[in-house]
C-alpha cells in the first residue's frame, strides 16, 4: 500500500503507541542504554528510550555522549543492531532424549533473549530495514526457507525512525539505504525537536494504519513536513564516510590479487567482530550438547564467521588459511558475489564493521585504495598461481 497522509504525535502519543502495541500482543523492543551503548531491549514506556543520548563512532571507537536536547532517537546505528532479534545468535533447533520407546525428538526454538514473539521493533533505522530485506530474500524466500526466521519475520511489526544524526562511520547514503526508509515498514517516524517535541508519522501498511488510528494524532502541517525534510537533509550532509559503488562488483573480481589484500591482512586480527555486528551476515554453525549419561542431547545453531580457519575447514585442512584470503573472501562476497547470488549488495552502509574493528579497518578505505591503484590483470595473477 502507499504511505498514508502524515500525522504528528507528541510524547504522550508515542507512549500510547507503545501501549497499543503491547495490548495487541507484541513484545515491544526498542533502543535502550546498557553497558555504555545503545542496544536493543524491552521497552514499556518512553522513559526506557535513550533520552538525551547520542554517540561518537569512528573506526575502532564507540562512545556515548550527552546531547544538549531531549532527543529519544538522537544516536546513529545501534551498537549491535537488530539482527539478533529475528535471527538469534544462539538458537535451539531441537533436543532429544533416549526413552523406553526409542529416541524422542522435541522441536525448538529455545527461549529468546528478547522475550516471546511476535515482536514490535521501535526505532529501527533504514539501513537495518534494508538488511532485514536481505535476510528475507536469503532466509525466507528461497526454496528452502528457515522456518524459525520466517515465523518471527512474518508477524514482526516494524517502526522505523529517520536517522537524523549519523556517526563518523556511517555511509548509508552512498549505498542507497538511508537515512530515510522508503519501504519495508509498518510505521515511519521522524523526530522533530524544533519547539514542541513531536514526531511526524506515516503508516506504511494496513497494520500500521490500524495502530496509528488508536493513537491521538493531528494532521501534519506544512512546517512539520518541512522540518522532516530538514532532518533528512542534515543527515545526508553529515555522513561520516562514503563508498563509490560504481562498477564495484567487477572492480573486486578483477583485483583478486591486488597488493592491498596483503596490506589489510597485516592489520586484520581475524577476530570476526565485523561479521558479528554486520546486519546482513548470516553464516552459522551447529553445536551438539550431549549429557554425560549420553541419554539427552541438544542441537544448537550459532552464528559463525568466515574469518575463522574452522569455517572453511574441509577434510585435509582449511581452504582459507591466511588473514589475506579470509578478508578478501568477506569483502568480495559482501560487495560483489552477493550481487550475483541475491541480486543486491550485502553492505547497507551502517558502519558497524568500522566501529567494531579493534584496529579500525575501514571497508570504504579499502575499496578506495583498490580503485585508486588497480592491481595486476586477472590473467597475470592467474599465471603467478597466487
Amino acid at each position: 500500500m502507499a504511505d498514508s497522509r502524515p500525522v504528528t504525535l507528541d510524547l504522550e502519543g508515542l507512549q500510547r503507541l507503545i501501549d497499543v502495541l503491547g495490548e495487541q500482543g507484541f513484545t515491544v523492543l526498542g533502543p535502550t542504554v546498557r553497558s555504555g551503548a545503545v542496544v536493543p531491549g524491552r521497552v514499556g514506556s518512553v522513559a526506557d528510550l535513550p533520552r538525551g543520548w547520542g554517540d561518537r563512532q569512528e573506526p575502532g571507537s564507540y562512545r556515548l555522549r550527552r546531547r544538549d536536547d531531549d532527543a529519544l532517537f538522537g544516536y546513529a546505528a545501534d551498537a549491535i543492531g537488530w539482527k539478533a532479534v529475528l535471527f538469534p545468535a544462539r538458537e535451539l533447533m531441537w533436543s532429544g532424549s533416549v526413552g523406553p520407546d526409542g529416541f524422542d525428538v522435541r522441536p525448538g526454538p529455545g527461549p529468546s533473549t528478547y522475550g516471546e514473539p511476535p515482536y514490535a521493533v521501535l526505532g529501527i533505522r533504514s539501513c537495518d530495514l534494508h538488511a532485514v530485506a536481505v535476510h528475507d530474500r536469503v532466509l525466507a524466500e528461497r526454496t528452502y526457507a528457515d522456518p524459525h526466521y520466517a515465523e518471527r519475520r512474518r508477524d514482526a511489526f516494524l517502526v522505523t525512525v529517520v536517522c537524523g544524526d549519523p556517526s563518523g562511520t556511517c555511509f548509508c547514503v552512498s549505498m542507497g539505504t538511508g537515512p530515510r526508509a522508503d519501504a519495508g515498514y509498518d510505521l515511519a517516524l521522524t523526530e522533530l525537536l524544533d519547539g514542541q517535541h513531536r514526531f511526524l508519522a506515516r503508516a506504511g501498511s494496513a497494520r500500521g494504519e490500524a495502530v496509528l488510528a488508536a493513537v491521538d494524532t493531528r494532521p501534519a502541517e506544512d512546517r512539520d513536513e518541512e522540518e522532516s525534510e530538514q532532518v533528512v537533509a542534515h543527515a545526508v550532509a553529515h555522513m561520516g564516510r562514503a563508498m563509490d559503488t560504481t562498477g564495484l562488483r567487477d572492480l573486486l573480481y578483477d583485483n583478486a590479487e591486488h597488493p592491498r589484500w596483503d596490506d589489510v591482512a597485516s592489520r586484520c586480527l581475524s577476530c570476526g567482530n565485523c561479521t558479528m555486528v554486520c546486519p546482513t551476515c548470516f553464516c552459522t554453525s551447529v553445536e551438539e550438547h550431549t549429557s554425560l549419561s549420553g541419554h539427552d542431547t541438544e542441537h544448537w545453531r550459532i552464528w559463525d564467521s568466515c574469518f575463522t580457519t574452522d569455517f572453511s575447514y574441509l577434510h585435509g585442512g582449511s581452504v582459507r588459511t591466511s588473514p589475506r584470503s579470509r578478508y578478501r573472501q568477506w569483502m568480495t562476497h559482501k560487495l560483489a558475489a552477493w550481487i550475483d547470488q541475491f541480486g543486491t549488495s550485502g553492505c547497507v552502509g551502517c558502519g558497524r564493521c568500522l566501529t567494531s574493528c579493534p584496529v579500525g579497518i575501514d571497508i570504504t578505505e579499502e575499496v578506495a585504495a583498490i580503485r585508486a591503484a588497480p592491481g595486476p590483470r586477472k590473467e597475470d595473477a592467474h599465471a603467478t598461481g597466487r
